[in-house]
């Protein structure tokens, strides 16, 4: 067992990431109060981390349509039979999207999944870019030096619990504690007028938002339900007789009890304070049904009622006395091993309503235009092969990502996009990509965005001082 695993500190931060809280008093989540980041935070900003789970096929997501990828795609995607994986050409019926970057890549044209409509549209008006072959990096690698494992790489690839935890911290999942969305909390909380509403997440305990003193906030659904007959008639007492809120708040001197009683009492405040906050502020509008391209089926989606509950949370900044938020939603099911034409395209369906709900939502939040404020940008556990198993992928390594926001340099592909094909030289097996841009860099670009200093990002991102280049670019 891990020795943080066995301590007494590590398992009551487990409990309170569940009650929203943190294990030390607020005032020692003001580490941060001298630093600029914090301190001179006197506008809001928000980032939103949006995890594809299960390592989405990003082979079909962004393609390569110039003549000699497209007759390679075909050669290598397109199975005979109905497990083909193959997606139409451009101009064909229910064919692949075509977009036009700001920034040719030489020979190259590209597109964008058939259910990636409304994703295009915001690409063509600059509110979406990509980010091409990104993935989990110790250092700069090459594949000669993978290989002959020369150089460190990240342990246990193409393993989902591991590849994950890299992702959302840096570690492996035994030796991950905190998360880069939690420690970049760190720093910044200061700037809020209540730490515990720093990172939310609305798909539970969630790796990514795991601080080292600040704690997520979980969301149940859309609602923050309090502690069941806290307050009404219990057993035959009315509820001016309710013992319970003293019963599971009383102090004690055993050290066990009287921290677990801390953290209750700090869960029923922050239960409280985040219910008046949301009923103070006007209807965020509920996302509209999405398409199911498979049935054309209208339905009800999860990932857009969870970016709705943030537009909320977001919505209530000011009576909640936030500067600087950092949120995580996800959306399961990216594992396409089998049946990947039908369920990838629901599942980027899904994705893209939901991502053009948001945009929206941002646009006119309480008569404000907020989407300069905030950035939403994807992450998956890695990517797939672009080999085909016949009628899935399997897992990879390097993929590719959207950005999007006002703040965002869209309408453009950052990175160069691999050549399509097996046998190359960032092929590290059946066509998975060996990436040529780190998480870490993706993480400290939007972090530098968001305020923190050079030496922040050394303590956010543990393996940034390995890259000549910490900034990508691609945010104003």
């Amino acid at each position: 067992m891990h020795p943080d695993i066995s301590s007494r500190r590590h398992f009551l931060g487990k409990m309170l990431a569940l009650a929203g809280g943190s294990t030390v008093p607020f005032t020692l989540n003001l580490a941060a109060m001298g630093n600029a980041a914090a301190a001179g935070a006197t506008d809001y900003k928000a980032l939103v981390c949006l995890f594809l789970t299960g390592g989405n096929d990003h082979f079909n997501t962004l393609l390569a349509t110039d003549s000699g990828s497209w007759s390679e795609y075909r050669r290598l995607r397109a199975t005979t039979g109905s497990g083909s994986i193959a997606l139409p050409a451009v101009g064909a019926v229910g064919g692949v999207l075509p977009i036009v970057p700001n920034s040719p890549q030489a020979g190259r044209t590209f597109a964008l999944h058939p259910s990636l409509r409304p994703l295009k549209e915001l690409f063509d008006d600059g509110r979406v870019a990509v980010l091409a072959n990104v993935g989990t990096l110790v250092q700069p690698t090459t594949l000669a030096q993978y290989k002959a494992r020369s150089v460190a790489v990240p342990p246990r690839l193409f393993s989902h619990n591991d590849q994950q935890a890299m992702w959302q911290s840096s570690h492996t999942e035994q030796a991950a504690g905190a998360g880069w969305g939690g420690r970049l909390g760190d720093i910044v909380a200061s700037a809020n007028g209540n730490a515990a509403f720093t990172g939310i997440s609305t798909a539970g305990n969630a790796l990514f938002l795991s601080g080292r003193t600040v704690r997520q906030y979980q969301f149940s659904g859309s609602s923050t339900p309090a502690i069941h007959n806290l307050g009404g008639a219990l057993f035959g007492a009315p509820a001016s007789a309710n013992p319970l809120s003293q019963i599971v708040t009383a102090d004690s001197s055993d050290p066990f009890l009287k921290e677990h009683a801390a953290v209750t009492a700090r869960a029923i405040s922050s239960q409280a304070t985040l219910s008046g906050a949301l009923a103070g502020i006007g209807a965020v509008a509920a996302p509209l049904p999405y398409i199911n391209p498979n049935t054309g089926v209208a339905a009800v989606n999860p990932l857009a009622v969870q970016l709705q509950t943030v537009a909320r949370v977001i919505a209530s900044r000011d009576a909640l006395g936030t500067k600087r938020q950092v949120f995580y939603v996800s959306l399961a099911g990216f594992d396409t091993h089998d049946f990947q034409a039908q369920n990838q395209a629901d599942l980027l369906a899904r994705v893209a309503h939901a991502m053009a709900y948001f945009d929206g939502a941002m646009a006119n939040l309480q008569g404000a235009d907020l989407r300069k404020q905030v950035t939403l940008f994807t992450a998956s556990d890695f990517g797939r092969t672009f080999a085909s198993n016949g009628d899935g992928t399997d897992h990879g390594w390097g993929s590719h990502h959207f950005i999007m926001g006002g703040a965002v340099k869209g309408k453009d592909i950052y990175g160069s996009v691999p050549v399509t094909g097996i046998g190359h030289d960032l092929d590290v097996g059946s066509g998975s990509l060996l990436p040529t841009t780190s998480v870490d860099q993706y993480g400290a670009t939007l972090a530098s965005w968001f305020g923190l200093s050079a030496s922040q990002l050394t303590d956010v991102f543990p393996n940034i001082g390995n890259f000549s280049i910490r900034n990508l670019g691609f945010m104003g």
